[in-house]
């Protein structure tokens, strides 16, 4: 069973001081039930980023071995159609790994049921802003770091980030990917995985609003 949980986020920035956003997320009401949904979810990404690259060739697929190496009879050995035999030096390789690619399925709304109670479940731990870095033009940490200090965030070692913005710009990418621990997505790219794993939420007001209209 689902219900609709309001949330009043306080922005953090300094020119507005006082405002806050009103959101509703529909997320889940018995707390089995969203262990189940956060769980299904997670091992929904976990398995479809898996990749089995080990791969072996089929006599098939081993180059050469298209003339066979002698005639069939009269030499007293035994008889060979292919160089390429999996009984050869060179040989293709019988039962050998394939590369696989592995794909599971959840239902949309399971998805963002999932996603909605994680993060009303770290509200406590989100941070509302503007826009960020809008005027600037050239990429720079150390502007990117201010900022980020500003909103009374400490970059420490084992402290993980997550700031999700409305959209990735090359901006915004190459100005916070040397800062330790942060992780920038864009709200269409918003994933189980790295809400889990953040101690701090940032999130921009644009993407605040996105998820609030539910168009992730």
């Amino acid at each position: 069973m689902s219900i609709t949980k309001e949330l009043k986020y306080q922005f953090a920035s300094p020119y507005q001081q006082g405002s806050s956003k009103i959101i509703q997320l529909k997320i889940s009401n018995e707390h089995e039930e969203q262990m189940y949904l956060i769980h299904k979810a997670l091992k929904q990404q976990l398995k479809n980023n898996r990749i089995r690259n080990a791969h072996s060739k089929t006599r098939s697929e081993v180059r050469g071995g298209g003339k066979k190496p002698w005639k069939q009879k009269g030499t007293g050995r035994a008889r060979a159609g292919s160089s390429r035999s999996p009984l050869w030096k060179g040989g293709g390789v019988i039962f050998g790994p394939k590369k696989k690619l592995y794909k599971s399925k959840i239902n949309k709304k399971e998805k963002r049921l999932a996603i909605n109670t994680i993060i009303a479940n770290k509200f406590n731990q989100t941070i509302v802003t503007d826009n960020l870095l809008d005027n600037v033009i050239i990429p720079n940490t150390k502007t990117a770091v201010s900022k980020i200090k500003k909103l009374g965030v400490k970059i420490q070692k084992k402290h993980k980030l997550l700031l999700i913005v409305e959209k990735k710009t090359k901006v915004l990418y190459l100005s916070f990917r040397n800062i330790h621990n942060l992780e920038l997505i864009e709200i269409h790219s918003i994933n189980i995985m790295s809400l889990l794993k953040a101690d701090t939420i940032i999130i921009t007001q644009c993407a605040l609003e996105e998820i609030n209209n539910a168009n992730f």
